[in-house]
């Protein structure tokens, strides 16, 4: 297992792009198409940021946070570079993520969507103090694609931040 503490943080800039997609496609085994313009939409954005997680200087995982007006932040993108998936670094990811949400965005509470089927992570987050909401939405796969049988929903997730 690697060593969580020897990971720094920074926000992402736009000449991360290739990188953070690329860590992206490896932890959602997705379709690329876009990601990397995704990315730059997302940095474009007010009260947005996508915090890099970095070992030896070299990207190994992100965590997107978007900040609103009445004290949530939402986070979403955790992803891990395959190499690093069981080293610590997911739970680093989020504990960065909390502490400048809480910091930078002014943020009460952190909130994030799970697909309900990824049982696993659901209970993932719980032991990082997220509660279930019981609030569900439906997933809609983009036009022309499908990335998971059946129908899909997902719960909204929330932690408050000390």
């Amino acid at each position: 297992m690697a060593d969580a503490k020897s990971i720094t943080f920074r926000p992402a800039v736009r000449s991360d792009a290739q990188v953070v997609a690329a860590i992206v496609n490896g932890a959602y085994r997705g379709d690329a198409t876009g990601r990397e313009a995704g990315f730059l939409a997302l940095l474009a954005k007010d009260a947005s940021v996508v915090l890099l997680g970095l070992r030896d200087g070299d990207i190994v995982g992100c965590v997107h946070l978007e900040g609103s007006e009445d004290g949530v932040a939402f986070l979403g993108m955790l992803s891990v570079r395959v190499s690093e998936q069981g080293s610590g670094l997911g739970r680093a990811l989020v504990a960065a993520a909390e502490d400048y949400a809480r910091r930078e965005l002014g943020a009460r509470v952190i909130a994030m969507y799970v697909l309900t089927v990824r049982r696993e992570l659901l209970a993932w987050y719980e032991r990082r103090g997220y509660r279930r909401t019981g609030d569900i939405v439906p997933f809609h796969s983009p036009p022309g694609q499908r990335f998971l049988r059946g129908p899909l929903e997902f719960e909204r997730l929330e932690k408050r931040l000390a």
